[in-house]
């Protein structure tokens, strides 16, 4: 199949064509082989290379409704046996560490057919918004090669911006699906708490606020995906009642009329660029069109101080990562990134009753957005608060990071403890919005509606209440059916 051809489908559009026998699925992963061998050296968005357990795989008799389809994993949290895994990191690409088993969610998704040729880039244990590592280098985004694609999904949301796969898997503990979808002009719907597995190694991460799922060019792709891997595992902790009906087919079902509460402020106070607000409010107005009622809302709650707990259960969960690492290679500190090393000296030095503190008040906010989820279906809100940012923009200066190793150092007490919230709350400037839907375990989704004037992408962020999937999927069908983005690709060769 030739690429112009291949990428004119969707993933189940091209799984159509497998059933059909118009295409095999050998000749869908050779496409998609050569579509990566000439655009991942610019990109850098696949770092392991699965090619022959691909081409085993896609020679046997396979099923499911993705079957045939190729497919991508994120290098985090996403094992496959026999493969090696890093997470982004230099410790564990170093050793070789190799998983003997596969992760719940990969099983999932070999049953729905999909024939896995690879695992993307990730940021370092998925700790920043953009995917530069000291262990793989620079994931570029398709659009404009010296803008991120963000991250920690960058390689996956580069991957299927690029055309190599129509959707790849992802993960998002801070907007890690959200953000690089925005930044790519894709669909990236984040599950709320316990939707998808997340085992065997963890039942839950963040408290359930990290949650795993796919980053799509189609609506359709991302609910048929969720149908196929949705539901408790051996293990879980939080089982939910299924939904309603499938996925899929609330993407073809007109939602009722709405209320949609919509915001353009930064919960923490930063600017929000005029790109970003021009999104939200375009969207708002062709919500309006569609028999929405939509007016500006938000729920109350003081986001300066959710954004500082969240930081401070974040550099704990990395200080956690970096420990568990370290016993299983026997690393030093030239094991990780520099920046890593100082967040996990800092999540070592927060006291358990502050952890715990901060962990409480997760239901501050969970309450607060149920308040307002009793008048507004939704919430609207920029994705990310700037267009894609710059390779390296987010990189700590040198005096930033000496400040927060000395801070490190001292333990976290008084005026020093309060400076290192400063400046990890600094690093949230750009993607302001996301973290509140990992902090309540609410399900979200980032969809491409708007570009710059320059041709950046940029999306648009929804929250529902609590199990609201199959809302989401509806305004995502809804939306997507007014104002397509299907066929608006980047300018890469």
């Amino acid at each position: 199949m030739r690429f112009e051809e291949y990428r004119r489908h969707d993933a189940l559009g091209l799984a159509a064509l497998v059933a059909s026998k118009e295409v095999s699925a050998a000749e869908l992963l050779e496409t998609a082989l050569a579509r990566a061998e000439t655009v991942n050296p610019s990109l850098n968005a696949i770092v392991t290379p699965m090619t022959e357990i691909a081409r085993e795989r896609a020679k046997q008799p396979l099923t499911g409704p993705f079957a045939g389809v190729p497919f991508l994993i994120k290098d985090l949290f996403q094992d496959y046996a026999g493969v090696p895994a890093t997470h982004g990191c230099k410790a564990l690409k170093n050793a070789n560490y190799t998983p003997n088993r596969n992760s719940e969610i990969v099983n999932r998704w070999l049953n729905s057919g999909a024939v896995i040729f690879g695992r993307t880039h990730s940021a370092e244990f998925g700790s920043k918004a953009v995917t530069e590592t000291d262990a793989w280098g620079i994931t570029r985004n398709p659009w404009n090669l010296e803008r991120t694609p963000g991250g920690s999904s960058g390689g996956s949301a580069a991957a299927v911006a690029a055309g190599i796969v129509p959707m790849a898997g992802a993960n998002d503990g801070g907007g890690s699906i959200r953000i690089p979808a925005a930044t790519t002009g894709l669909f990236g719907l984040k599950p709320g708490r316990g939707r998808t597995p997340w085992g065997p190694t963890y039942s839950e991460y963040m408290h359930g606020g990290a949650m795993t799922h796919v980053i799509s060019r189609s609506v359709r792709d991302s609910a048929a995906m969720l149908d196929a891997t949705h539901g408790p595992e051996q293990g879980s902790t939080c089982h939910l009642a299924p939904p309603d009906r499938p996925y899929l087919e609330e993407v073809a079902r007109t939602p009722a009329k709405l209320r949609i509460g919509f915001t353009v402020k930064s919960p923490i106070g930063t600017e929000v660029h005029p790109e970003a607000i021009r999104a939200v409010r375009e969207a708002a107005q062709l919500l309006e069109s569609l028999g929405h009622t939509v007016e500006e809302a938000e729920p109350q709650f003081d986001g300066l101080r959710m954004a500082i707990d969240y930081a401070t259960m974040w550099v704990s969960q990395c200080a956690a990562s970096v420990d568990e690492v370290r016993r299983l290679t026997g690393c030093g500190r030239s094991g990780f990134e520099n920046d890593m090393v100082i967040t996990a000296a800092l999540g070592r030095s927060v006291p358990g009753t502050k952890y715990v503190d901060s962990y409480r008040r997760m239901s501050v906010y969970g309450n607060s957005l149920a308040e307002f989820h009793r008048t507004y279906d939704l919430f609207l809100t920029p994705t990310l608060a700037h267009p894609p940012i710059r390779i390296g923009q987010l990189n700590w200066p040198l005096a930033k990071r000496i400040a927060l190793n000395i801070t490190a150092e001292l333990g976290l007490s008084g005026l020093a403890f309060r400076f290192a919230e400063r400046e990890l709350i600094a690093d949230l400037f750009w993607m302001p919005h996301t973290p509140l839907a990992n902090v309540t375990g609410l399900p979200a989704m980032s969809v491409p509606l708007h570009w710059t004037e320059d041709g950046l992408p940029m999306g648009v962020q929804f929250i529902g209440p609590p199990s609201s999937e199959g809302l989401l999927f509806q305004v995502a069908g809804q939306l997507e059916q007014v104002k397509p983005w299907f066929d608006r690709v980047p300018p890469l060769a």
